[in-house]
């Protein structure tokens, strides 16, 4: 499994987001990027961390950082979470799990002593030269925008 770390340069990635518009990393080159990974669209955390992006939005985009949600979940399902939630950020759409896998948080998971793998819940904080500045490990979905700003502080 790939383990990326503070300093490293981000893994580039073309994928589609909500609207089937394409998205790379690479077209964000001098901005700031949140990029967090969760499980899954319309359940209970990760609603609740794509809210606190929602509700800080534009605190996080005055301070001019670009917010950008990534999950296995296909564009129709991102579509309906964005419209249910009025999501302002774009979520793409990792169907083939490449994006999960280099960044390393398509992880074993165990739940009821049955394991499977899934999308481990990560944010990256990723500086204008394209640079990992912060890994957020341990996401605290309803506070997930507020530690970043504290990050940043």
């Amino acid at each position: 499994m790939i383990e990326l770390n503070e300093g490293q340069k981000a893994p580039d990635f073309t994928a589609n987001d909500q609207n089937g518009n394409s998205i790379s990393l690479s077209s964000f080159s001098g901005k700031d990027i949140i990029l967090y990974f969760y499980p899954k669209d319309d359940t209970p955390g990760c609603t609740a961390e794509a809210c606190s992006f929602r509700d800080n939005y534009q605190s996080l985009t005055g301070q001019g950082f670009i917010v950008l949600g990534v999950s296995t979940d296909d564009e129709k399902s991102h579509l309906k979470f964005i419209n249910k939630h009025s999501l302002p950020f774009p979520l793409i759409a990792d169907t083939d799990k490449k994006i999960v896998e280099a960044y390393g948080v398509w992880v074993e998971k165990n739940m009821y002593g049955k394991k499977y793998m899934g999308v481990a819940r990560k944010t990256f904080i990723i500086g204008k030269d394209g640079n990992i500045r912060k890994i957020i490990d341990k996401v605290d979905t309803k506070n997930s925008s507020a530690q970043v700003l504290d990050l940043l502080k």
